[in-house]
């Protein structure tokens, strides 16, 4: 196992060299992989698997709108693609990968077909993390371990397509088998991870919930309205601070700093623009932090677990959602963009 030293502190890092596919077929050589749900994470960690050339059945309700995409996908109904039950009861791995909500309503029928020595794998850390809220209790004599992606499953599909791989996070949280380690580290380099690092199920959940509800897409959703809304206050057109609140940022900037970090984009812009962005950082951070710090507290406590529940719980989430997402969709800010992205040349 490689390891990392950030300033004196050091992570368990798996690459690609060390536990190669090949290593990963050998380990899994014996398992039928069932992938439980096929909504977010689902298609592109199966499809990853197969094209890998893994043994991979996909279980998910017949009738759904997410069957017949299976279908599409080249899911055979009756050969690789069968009802959530029997799938689980054909797996030596089941892959939970319904939504937190699904996992909730499901796990008493995957419960019972989770017999000794097969192991149950999560993306996410929540059912397990807040069990006393879930109720999602695995025996005593299965292996329970997590690789939670560091991006969307149509993310994890498209950079495997092009050769490449996400990052993701790697957990035990219990080694019934005493091939637990093995196994999760064989399902982290299946479903197509660039590389893998050690993590726990409570750290998973916490960082995730923490990040998305951050920069990932809370803040960012809230930064984006509010530079919008002053520029085009001030006068400014709406494909103009359009422009220049999300299209450079989203084509141009992240790219760049994805590619070669912060300070290389700092070292390589105007001075105008160098001395100022390092100059408003620091007002960022600390106007920031004590939201940050609110929402990790409520993240640790259970408060937000507590409010995926309860609105996952309503008949009428979904209408709700919608009318959300259509304030979101019918705001000039992204009705700007939809048409700033038309105009790339790709689209043209």
């Amino acid at each position: 196992m490689a390891k990392l030293n950030f300033g004196g502190v050091e992570e368990n890092v798996v690459t690609r060299e060390e536990f190669s596919l090949e290593k990963a077929r050998e380990v899994l050589k014996a398992e039928v992989i069932a992938v439980i749900g096929y909504g977010v994470q689902g298609p592109g960690q199966s499809l990853n698997m197969k094209d890998n050339g893994f043994n991979v059945i996909v279980g998910q309700r017949k009738g759904s709108k997410t069957w017949d995409k299976a279908v599409s996908d080249g899911w055979e109904p009756g050969k690789t693609l069968f009802e959530i039950e029997e799938a689980a009861e054909k797996a030596t791995i089941v892959q939970y990968l319904l939504s937190d909500a699904g996992q909730i309503s499901q796990w008493e029928t995957i419960k019972k077909h989770l017999t000794p020595g097969k192991a149950l794998y999560f993306s996410h850390g929540f059912g397990i993390t807040y069990k006393d809220k879930t109720g999602i209790v695995p025996p005593a004599d299965v292996d329970v371990i997590l690789v939670a992606p560091k991006g969307s499953g149509t993310s994890l599909r498209r950079m495997f397509v092009q050769g490449k791989g996400i990052n993701s996070s790697y957990a035990v949280f219990q080694d019934a088998t005493g091939k637990a380690h093995e196994r999760v580290k064989a399902l982290g380099m299946a479903v197509g991870s660039g590389y893998l690092f050690e993590t726990d199920f409570k750290k998973e959940v916490f960082s995730d919930l923490t990040g998305e509800r951050g920069i990932l897409m809370g803040a960012l959703a809230g930064v984006f309205e509010a530079q919008y809304n002053v520029l085009r206050k001030n006068g400014h057109s709406p494909s103009e601070a359009f422009n220049e609140t999300v299209e450079e940022l989203t084509q141009s900037l992240m790219p760049l700093v994805a590619e070669n970090g912060m300070d290389w984009m700092y070292a390589n812009t105007s001075v105008t623009a160098q001395r100022g962005a390092l100059d408003w950082r620091h007002k960022f951070r600390e106007a920031v932090s004590p939201v940050f710090e609110d929402l990790y507290k409520s993240v640790a406590s259970g408060n937000e677990a507590e409010i995926v529940i309860e609105a996952n719980s309503k008949p009428d989430y979904r209408e709700k959602l919608e009318v959300e997402l259509k304030e979101i969709r019918d705001s000039e800010l992204w009705q700007a963009g939809a048409q700033v992205r038309k105009l790339r040349p790709e689209n043209q």
